[in-house]
């Protein structure tokens, strides 16, 4: 009943995708869609349903397919339908299956005629065909009829385009004989989308309703108007034969008789009729399975190879041993181990490219976010004076001081030591977290034994809670060392004596220490508050030196937008805005100049809270504090002391106060990484290399560490089940190779004669006497009438199938509808 020529493969495929099933593995050979493209009443049904062997589809005069029918072809045991919008439901009888399509077309589109283009999506099963999907579109027509419509034309091309617009579609343009082949609308709209004809048939109907005395032999032996892949002539029931429910076989077997007594065709029978046509598809799904394979062969070759090790080692897998449990334990606290100090240390293997990890984010924290904090606490210069001023004022008394009391230094520097605690504290914290971080990405590896994962976790959080409270103690400790004894004889503290002269030197900017025009930091920045007029928020490239900002408008370096000044200028934070993915920090002048053109401010964008604070450390070592030193010298300005002498001492104080600090600050900032690494980080990678192993056999439950998670012992499982299904899909594949050949893509034609839907074309009809004599193509290739298994040539390799040219539609405006009076 069925289409013997696509059987051959039906085995290979079947067992091939029944592998790789096993598995959750889908075969990628995805088969082409079949497309029939014709008019009304040309006869495309009729084609489709000699591809299932069974009536199904309905008929009827004027336009019967309404909606596109998608018919999804799948090779099983038992034979039946099933449609997408009745799941569950199987049609046994295919006279049932005609009137479930009938219905679901009346259900959209009424019954007067109307088109849909929501298809309708039909899955026959059966043992005679094979895994490939035929898509039945609504036949052209130009008169709307009914309640169609004006532009009924239109809709219906649009339709058809959605499907042989894409490239995995096969079209078959459907032609009746007895019409005009030249204006055939079918090849017109395969043209557009297949100019080179690689993917178009010609298939000629109702060869047996020409008139007298008329054939289509040349046009079947492709010699006029030729087509790259030629032409097959089909001869379809009659709608007495369909009424006299003639049987599909019968009707082949009457085709047949049809081309070997006919004349004109007896030389060319054997490449004509439905089942040469079924053999053509056939081999084209041949072809296009042959074309995938050595792709799809090697993927599966590349999985198999990163699988061999795995199912090796658990081939032989014995859960139960307990040599093999101690040694897994060891093995993976080992590599544990090592995990966490190639984090910590930094190592050449398996970098990430991404974000910041283990030792680079402690880094980042030692060396800017840190001396961040730091500097937020110097730069409040307003309340600082005003401490000192009430200090002085409240050791003096009742008495008026002629002398600048030291026990007011004193005072403001224990002050100022104590509130370093905060900072170190916050620091210490930081790193913790990270290690904890850190922690958790090493041993998310112990998945596969979760009591061993657990226990592991909670034995080192609990060593790096031991050891940061250890670590907050001595640095608590290392502050109340320098709250102990205030050092005034340091080598690098300016004294009395010398508190006027730096007085006099105290605008002089930091970045004097630094080399002169040194560059501290590159990167992208982006602008943000430029004005959409202006341009928008735009990127550039940022240079901060110790005397200027400078960008770029790329990488380059070689056209300068502008240079900024580093004078005055200083830095404050701006709030994250609404559905931002960016973090925000502006820079401005404490004079209230302009900063860049006529904007007051400069908000510089980045994308990652790292870069940012990269970017604020960066800019304190270039001498731009944050916001709260902007103010410093408005308001001192505005702070008048009412004694002279008393400004003086204040003043005095100060610079010793500063002098003092800046000892204090380059200490911290100097012990406070080294205390942490030695008595958090080092520590705990100590801890974890050396007794992590100890306090584990402590517990006295190793055995029942090392008992796998039901998901480990079901990955086991899956891991061997797919190693045997990959092997079986490469023996597969082999027999596919050996057992299937493919035929060359037919050389070029001359199909100028096909004109676009937007021009005209004078009448040519397939049965006139005087045609336009055109040059003579190539023959069809011709395909053994046995199948593709009876060749004894070798394997023969596709040529021409990488070389298409996707087409873009030419869209038609619809004409305009009459007014209905």
């Amino acid at each position: 009943m069925g289409n013997r020529g696509m059987e051959d493969l039906i085995p290979l495929v079947n067992r091939l995708q029944e592998a790789l099933s096993t598995v959750g593995q889908s075969c990628s050979l995805h088969l082409p869609q079949i497309a029939v493209v014709g008019g009304q009443s040309a006869g495309k049904s009729s084609v489709l349903e000699n591809f299932v062997g069974r009536d199904f589809l309905p008929r009827g005069s004027g336009i019967v397919t309404r909606r596109p029918l998608i018919l999804q072809l799948l090779n099983s045991s038992a034979e039946y339908g099933e449609f997408f919008h009745c799941k569950g439901r199987k049609f046994t009888d295919f006279g049932d299956i005609r009137r479930e399509i009938e219905s679901e077309t009346r259900r959209l589109t009424g019954s007067n005629k109307g088109i849909s283009p929501v298809p309708i999506t039909l899955k026959i099963y059966s043992p005679h065909v094979l895994n490939l999907t035929l898509v039945d579109l609504p036949g052209i027509t130009k008169v709307p009829v009914g309640d169609q419509p004006a532009d009924i034309e239109y809709q219906i091309r649009d339709i058809i385009m959605q499907y042989i617009c894409k490239e995995n579609c096969l079209i078959l343009a459907v032609t009746p004989a007895n019409t005009d082949l030249a204006n055939s609308d079918a090849l017109k709209l395969a043209k557009d989308v297949d100019p080179q004809g690689q993917r178009t048939i010609g298939v000629i109907t109702k060869l047996d309703l020409m008139d007298k005395g008329t054939d289509a032999k040349e046009i079947l032996e492709n010699r006029l108007l030729p087509l790259r892949r030629g032409y097959i002539g089909i001869v379809n029931r009659s709608q007495k034969d369909i009424d006299g429910n003639k049987d599909i076989m019968a009707a082949l077997e009457s085709e047949r008789d049809f081309f070997l007594s006919h004349p004109a065709y007896k030389h060319i029978a054997e490449r004509m009729g439905t089942p040469y046509l079924q053999r053509i598809l056939n081999q084209q799904l041949t072809n296009h399975i042959r074309e995938a394979l050595p792709g799809f062969r090697s993927h599966l070759q590349s999985q198999l190879l990163a699988l061999n090790k795995k199912a090796e080692e658990y081939r032989t897998f014995s859960p139960d041993d307990a040599s093999r449990r101690t040694k897994t334990l060891l093995q993976l606290v080992q590599r544990l181990a090592v995990d966490f100090e190639k984090l910590i240390e930094g190592s050449g293997d398996k970098v990430d490219t991404v974000t910041l990890s283990g030792g680079a984010r402690i880094n980042q924290i030692f060396h800017e976010r840190f001396p961040n904090e730091l500097v937020k606490i110097e730069s409040d210069e307003r309340k600082l004076r005003q401490e000192i001023n009430y200090a002085i004022r409240n050791i003096h008394g009742v008495r008026t001081g002629l002398f600048t009391p030291d026990m007011a230094f004193e005072a403001i520097v224990k002050k100022q030591i104590t509130s370093l605690k905060g900072p170190c504290i916050k620091f210490i914290d930081m790193v913790s977290q990270e290690l904890i971080t850190t922690v958790y990405q090493c041993i998310s590896k112990l998945s596969a034994f979760p009591q061993l994962r657990e226990e592991t976790e909670r034995i080192i959080i609990t060593e790096i809670r031991e050891q940061e409270n250890k670590c907050r103690d001595q640095v608590l400790l290392l502050i109340d060392i320098q709250l102990a004894y205030i050092n005034t004889k340091h080598e690098d503290f300016i004294g009395f004596t010398n508190s006027q002269q730096v007085n006099s030197q105290s605008n002089m900017n930091s970045s004097v220490q630094i080399a002169r025009n040194q560059v501290i930091q590159k990167g992208w920045l982006t602008i943000s508050n430029i004005g959409i007029m202006k341009g928008g928020a735009k990127e550039f490239w940022f240079i901060l030196s110790t005397e200027s900002l400078s960008w770029y408008k790329d990488g380059e370096e070689k056209e300068k937008k502008y240079m900024l000044p580093l004078d005055n200028l200083k830095l404050r934070d701006v709030e994250k805005g609404f559905m931002s993915s960016k973090f925000v920090f502006a820079i401005f002048n404490t004079e209230l100049r302009n900063v860049y053109k006529d904007y007051k401010c400069l908000e510089l964008a980045c994308n990652s809270q790292e870069e940012l604070d990269s970017w604020k450390a960066s800019l304190l070592r270039a001498g731009v504090y944050p916001e709260r030193d902007a103010v410093e010298k408005q308001e001192n300005g505005a702070q008048n002391f009412t004694d002279p002498q008393l400004e003086r001492q204040v003043e005095t104080i100060r610079n010793l106060v500063d002098s003092y600090m800046s000892i204090i600050y380059k200490t911290v900032r100097d012990l406070m990484p080294k205390t942490i690494m030695h008595l958090m980080i080092n520590s705990v990678k100590e801890f974890i290399s050396s007794e992590l192993l100890a306090q584990l056999y402590a517990l006295g439950e190793s055995s029942a560490l090392m008992d796998e998670s039901p998901e480990q012992k079901q990955h086991r499982e899956e891991v061997l089940r797919k190693h045997s299904a990959l092997k079986e899909a490469l023996t597969v594949i082999g027999e596919i190779s050996t057992s299937t050949f493919t035929t060359p893509l037919p050389p070029p034609v001359d199909s100028s004669w096909i004109q676009h839907q937007s021009s005209t074309q004078p009448k040519t009809s397939a049965t006139a006497g005087g045609p336009v004599i055109r040059g003579h193509a190539p023959p069809v290739p011709r395909v053994d009438p046995s199948g593709p298994n009876s060749s004894s040539d070798g394997l023969q390799q596709l040529t021409g199938q990488h070389n298409r040219v996707t087409t873009s539609v030419p869209r038609r405006q619809p004409p305009a509808i009459p007014g209905v009076k």
